[in-house]
């Protein structure tokens, strides 16, 4: 049985995800047709969002190789990255680093008829700073103190605030990172934090539970995703998240598609452009 741990709601939750062999492997046919239905969906979210001026923020967090940039590709892939915009900030700067924490954080935030989906967020300090050193134990505490109300003045401001949490197993993390040192496609996806995290599983553990004990709010919950299978695990998700915005269908009736005006004497012109190569 998986681990459980007492959250700051009373609730209890199972974290520690173990190998799954109670549903088969999704058939990517099965898989294919139900993304498209959801693709549908995100799409009507977008007309939404923009003719009500709403203002979105989804956070993916959890255990590296979790899949959490496999589920925002997902998303974005059919609807428009004026609408839905991805922020995956790199390690902070020297000027960065002298502002105030959630200040680099702050600036990416949606205007009216937007979704920003931050592929890591200032959630970087219960996590990956707090297991390698990279803040002191004062910043650390005083984090876990000021987010959770940081949070719902947000939510008080009229923007919706959404929090995944990506679970793996231990065995399933191992063979994704496995994977990627042996696939040349893949490799760019590893890096010297990636092999730290493999190596303190339970340090990461330990800082997810402090993490969710105090930020695990009724304002603001986390909503964990079992990822051992990327499949489901991304219909899962955007169908969960689908299902939390009260969103309507606003399409307008399909238009018809205009005949093209008359040449009227337009010849194209003699002119050497320099094609690509045709190697396909």
């Amino acid at each position: 049985m998986g681990r459980k741990e007492k959250t700051q709601l009373g609730k209890t939750q199972n974290f520690e995800v173990q190998p799954s062999g109670a549903q088969p492997k999704l058939k990517r046919k099965e898989y294919e047709e139900q993304i498209a239905k959801l693709h549908v969906e995100l799409v009507k979210l977008q007309f939404w969002v923009k003719r009500t001026g709403a203002r979105i923020i989804v956070l993916f967090e959890g255990r590296d190789a979790a899949g959490k940039g496999g589920v925002i590709k997902r998303i974005t892939e059919r609807v428009s990255p004026r609408v839905f915009r991805v922020v995956a900030l790199p390690a902070p700067s020297e000027r960065e680093r002298s502002q105030i924490y959630f200040q680099r954080y702050f600036e990416h935030f949606p205007a009216g008829g937007e979704i920003v989906l931050f592929d890591r967020s200032w959630y970087n300090r219960a996590g990956v700073e707090r297991v390698m050193g990279f803040c002191s134990d004062e910043e650390y505490d005083r984090f876990l103190q000021v987010c959770p109300a940081w949070e719902n003045d947000i939510i008080n401001a009229g923007v919706t605030l959404i929090k995944y949490w990506f679970e793996v197993s231990k065995d399933e993390q191992t063979r994704r990172f496995s994977e990627r040192i042996d696939d040349l496609r893949k490799i760019w996806k590893l890096s010297p934090m990636d092999l730290e995290s493999h190596r303190r599983w339970y340090d990461y553990s330990r800082a997810r539970d402090a993490m969710f004990a105090a930020t695990d709010t009724k304002e603001s919950p986390w909503h964990v995703v079992k990822a051992d299978d990327k499949r489901r695990a991304r219909l899962n998700c955007i169908a969960h998240f689908l299902g939390l915005i009260p969103y309507e269908e606003t399409l307008s009736v399909k238009a018809d598609l205009p005949p093209r005006q008359k040449a009227k004497g337009y010849k194209e012109p003699d002119y050497p452009y320099h094609f690509i190569p045709e190697k396909y």
